[in-house]
């Protein structure tokens, strides 16, 4: 499989630093552990996952290729994108100050929210098409490349951002306070705020 697939290797580390490095996703996964606990964030972990790989197979299957050309369609889904983000971080950012020992009965985000969000996120269908068009070759394999790629991405996100879930489980050792909590909060709220706006900012 490998000697007809030479571009695999460099994938899995492309996958890993994209996984690994703080962006929107990473954060409401840090933030959704810190405030619920480690399981809390394991349904947005499999959610984003599970949909950045269906969107590597769909845009490789040719399927959804046509929604990263169309400007109207990109404006739109950049958008709605960032209205949710932003809708997420006052959300975190006005949580009531709680003692993070005590059971927090607030919204979570959850695995469909987490899939919806990279569904409607311009920046993981590029992604997407970037994958499919530098790492998927051609030929008669290039449909199997990009099952590969696919199931290479999901499973690579998941320790990945398995990663910024400890963190947050762990950080709860600092955060036992509810002004302290409710500090980190913030911060992760207005990190998310700019990780939404920078993507459209020019």
């Amino acid at each position: 499989m490998f000697s007809s697939f030479p571009t695999f290797v460099p994938f899995l580390l492309f996958a890993f630093v994209a996984a690994i490095t703080p962006g929107p996703t990473n954060i409401l996964v840090l933030s959704n552990s810190a405030r619920y606990g480690l399981s809390a964030a394991i349904p947005i972990i499999l959610g984003a996952g599970a949909s950045a790989a269906t969107l590597v197979l769909v845009v490789g299957t040719g399927v959804g290729s046509s929604l990263t050309t169309l400007p109207g369609v990109q404006i739109a889904m950049q958008w709605l994108g960032v209205a949710w983000l932003s809708y997420l971080a006052w959300q975190i950012f006005s949580a009531p100050a709680v003692d993070v020992t005590a059971q927090d009965t607030g919204a979570r985000l959850g695995l469909m929210g987490a899939a919806s969000l990279q569904l409607i996120n311009p920046k993981t269908w590029m992604m997407a098409l970037a994958v499919v068009s530098v790492f998927a070759g051609g030929g008669e394999h290039r449909l199997i490349h990009v099952v590969y790629l696919s199931l290479a991405f999901f499973l690579i996100s998941l320790p990945c951002l398995g990663v910024w879930a400890l963190l947050g489980a762990g950080s709860t050792r600092w955060l036992r306070a509810p002004g302290a909590m409710q500090r980190f909060n913030r911060c992760m709220a207005l990190l998310l705020l700019v990780s939404a706006w920078l993507s459209v900012l020019p």
